[in-house]
């Protein structure tokens, strides 16, 4: 087969089972159990099978690739020796699961992955018993796990719980106050598995290592070291060089003893995609006591070349065929919002040198690698540490500098109290471009942005921006940058209408909307519309409001809201619709409320945005005309609003 299609290393290339049928062995693995009932020799087969199966599978549904490439030996070694779901397995941030759905009894479902209704992209405890903790967020795994060991310890029960984390996940602190509880907590089973596949580990991973991995975590090395500290307890010069000796000896083959610090027996590293390294060694750790520290060492796009050469590329790509890989479309599509962002962030960086880009750990994806590239050292990628980017920006800023930090609105959320202690209480001129606002859909609730306006907004000092298309965000982005005091700009994954932006940097306004549509003046009394829009949920309202016959406001500011333009619409209108893709309760809507209230305008409000539950993933458009905020769902619900009240309230109170 050829390097750019299926699997290519021999000891996972798609070629087991029967002519026929090329998943044969894996059709007969329905649960873990059956997975336990294999001889250990079928399970390189079984890897292959299953490696073929995830590349076909999401090549026809999209979804994380990369990642789950990379996990396929090491969960099929994981619900070997563990007596899954008794022990618990709980997987950090989530997207390498697929080979986890795969063996848990969700093979079949594969093709409804991340799909409205189907099988979601991250573990979930509702979709299955195997999956003991919700995970989609970076860094929670240990302290999950910790939780479930010590609840198995109180409650006599004896079972194991793995936490299975990235070594980019390991750069958040919440990991490492994980680690700092768990090296003193007594009693529980608990495996800490480092999935390193990103880090050059020197020596290379091979037979001599495997063999050392083995012999420490077996019970004859773990006796001897205990025997040898009561033999030589009484001679302390002894004890000291025989701890020097094994502290040397250790450094051969592991790249620190920092877990060791923390009280965790280390091992490792081995190869991650070695069944005979993997399964003897976790079988060892099982009748170890104390917490174990795992390293093994993986490759992202594992037996797929393409996702080797590029695991960034194949990271969460598309549909696409395995044999030619992802193909660059003919026709550019529209800039995105993220790609907006990061055209403006080399404008601005050109034009004002104290300009300081920060991401965690989402270069690419917040649109950051074209500044990196031309700016590096005004570029800074702090790792996953969402809490130290927002203090670390505020740091800067009490020194003259201007950071902006690009970050997702659901990871904003990780760092709250820094936003409100470190920037706001300060009130420093921190940029925050908050990307993926609003409902992301394929990657569900934990990724979507449902609550930026409210939790922004109801901090002193804070503002929000709300642009509506492309060509506002570069100028919101331009207007926040010019304010002396922390300021959102919100904007949504993917495009927008298309709305070519400016090339140069003029801001907008600060705090004011424009009105975009004027009703007719033949409206009856009681039946005279405005419609308050925050964001890209513009157009839809205004295709809405042709039908409606309504006034449509582009309000632009969440906070400060346009007070001036926000009255002129409740003294000229009968009825107001607030318009908004985040949550109703604590939004831009409620905002429109309190506001009125203060003015003494009292006005009937339909507030229409996302409900007071989390939404699910599916296809996004599909995803807002559940919620009614398509153009047919503004409409229908402002005529059902109408019909139910509000309307025949406004003509006796006009009267």
């Amino acid at each position: 087969m050829s390097d750019t299609g299926s699997p290519a290393s021999p000891s996972t290339a798609p070629e087991p089972g029967s002519a026929g049928n090329p998943y044969a062995l894996l059709q007969g693995i329905d649960s873990p159990a059956a997975l336990r009932r294999l001889p250990r020799e079928q399970l390189k087969e079984l890897a292959g099978q299953l490696r073929a199966f995830v590349l076909e599978s999401v090549s026809k549904t999209g979804g994380h690739l990369s990642s789950n490439l990379g996990t396929v030996e090491l969960t099929i070694a994981l619900h070997y020796v563990f007596n899954t779901p008794e022990d618990r397995l709980v997987w950090d941030v989530g997207h390498q699961t697929y080979p986890h759905k795969i063996l848990t009894g969700r093979r079949e479902r594969m093709a409804t992955l991340r799909q409205l209704g189907g099988l979601s992209g991250f573990p979930l405890r509702s979709e299955s018993e195997y999956d003991t903790f919700g995970t989609a967020h970076s860094s929670t795994s240990i302290s999950a796990a910790l939780g479930m060991a010590q609840a198995a310890a109180l409650k006599g029960e004896d079972r194991w719980a793995v936490a299975v984390i990235g070594d980019g996940a390991m750069t958040a602190g919440m990991a490492f106050e994980a680690l700092n509880n768990a090296g003193v907590a007594e009693g529980g089973r608990l495996l800490v598995v480092l999935n390193d596949n990103d880090m050059s580990i020197s020596p290379p991973v091979g037979a001599l290592n495997r063999y050392l991995a083995q012999l420490m975590s077996g019970q004859f090395y773990a006796a001897a070291k205990n025997v040898g500290k009561t033999v030589l307890k009484p001679v302390p010069p002894l004890l000291e060089l025989a701890r020097r000796f094994e502290q040397q000896a250790k450094g051969m083959v592991v790249p620190a003893t920092l877990f060791e610090k923390f009280g965790f027996n280390y091992i490792g590293p081995i190869d991650g995609h070695d069944l005979d390294s993997l399964i003897p060694t976790l079988e060892n750790l099982r009748h170890l006591q104390g917490p174990q520290f795992l390293h093994v060492v993986t490759k992202k796009g594992q037996g797929y070349k393409l996702a080797e050469a590029d695991p960034v590329a194949y990271h969460g790509p598309s549909k696409f065929d395995p044999s030619v890989g992802i193909v660059k479309p003919q026709t550019p599509p529209k800039p995105t919002f993220t790609q907006i962002f990061g055209q403006w962030l080399c404008d601005m960086a050109e034009q004002d040198q104290c300009l300081i880009g920060i991401t965690p750990a989402m270069r690419e994806g917040s649109g950051m690698v074209e500044f990196h590239q031309r700016f590096p050292k005004r570029y800074y990628d702090v790792g996953i540490a969402e809490q130290h980017a927002v203090t670390f920006a505020a740091g800067l800023a009490t020194e003259g500098l201007k950071p902006v930090v690009a970050i997702y609105s659901t990871f904003l959320q990780r760092a709250y109290d820094q936003l409100i202690h470190d920037v706001a209480l300060q009130n420093l001129p921190v940029v925050f471009a908050l990307d993926r606002a609003g409902l992301v859909g394929a990657d569900g609730a934990t990724h979507a942005g449902a609550y930026d306006i409210a939790y922004v907004r109801c901090i002193p000092n804070m503002a929000m921006a709300c642009p509506a298309d492309e060509r506002e965000c570069r100028q919101l982005l331009s207007t926040a940058y010019a304010q002396d005091h922390p300021v959102c700009v919100r904007y949504p994954r993917g495009a927008g209408v298309g709305a070519e932006p400016l090339a140069d940097l003029q801001p907008l306004p600060y705090g004011r909307g424009e009105l975009r549509r004027q009703a007719g003046a033949q409206a009856q009394p009681g039946q005279r519309i405005a419609i308050l829009a925050f964001g890209t949920l513009l157009y839809p309202a205004l295709a809405a409001a042709e039908r409606l016959d309504a006034s449509v406001a582009n309000m632009r500011w969440a906070k400060p809201l346009d007070e001036t333009l926000l009255l002129q619409l409740a003294q000229s209108h009968d009825v107001l619709v607030t318009v908004e893709e985040g949550c109703t309760m604590g939004g831009a809507g409620s905002a429109v409320l309190e506001t009125l209230q203060q003015a003494g305008l009292p006005r009937p409000v339909l507030q229409l945005g996302l409900p007071d539950q989390f939404i699910a993933h599916g296809d996004p458009a599909k995803l807002l005309a559940q919620c009614g905020l398509d153009e047919q769902g503004i409409e229908r619900q402002i005529r059902a609003w109408l019909a139910a009240g509000p309307a025949a309230a406004a003509v006796a109170a006009a009267s």
